[in-house]
């Protein structure tokens, strides 16, 4: 459903971005290791949509966590940002290691947002 929103945005002309959270994560460790974080934040604020897919199959660590949170609050009432995760957000402790970066990050996600739930059988599992 994100890529199919992602795609729409693009049809529109909106600059759209679509990335996994692990991906995210990895290049903007290397970028702070290079002393180009700042840039790398930049570049990432400039979609008018940021998709950050799978925030879910493995727990963050503070570094991490801390990149992440400054992704989505540079962009939180500015620009439009998308996650995609199987763990409801009474449950993000269990992705992250700092109860407070969890939260900040739960609230400016939920404030002004849509939050769309699927319940059921995974769609790639159908035919098995």
């Amino acid at each position: 459903m994100a890529a199919a929103i992602g795609l729409e945005a693009t049809r529109n002309r909106y600059s759209t971005y679509f990335i996994k959270c692990s991906e995210l994560l990895e290049k903007l460790r290397k970028a702070q290791s290079e002393n180009r974080l700042e840039s790398k934040l930049h570049y990432y604020n400039r979609a008018s949509l940021l998709i950050i897919d799978e925030l879910d199959y493995f727990p963050l660590n503070p570094g991490e966590e801390g990149l992440l949170f400054q992704v989505i609050d540079q962009r939180y009432e500015t620009k439009s940002t998308i996650l995609t995760t199987n763990i409801p957000f009474g449950n993000w402790d269990e992705l992250f290691q700092d109860a407070l970066i969890a939260h900040a990050i739960v609230d400016r996600v939920l404030h002004h947002s849509k939050v769309v739930q699927i319940n059921g059988d995974s769609y790639r599992l159908k035919d098995y």
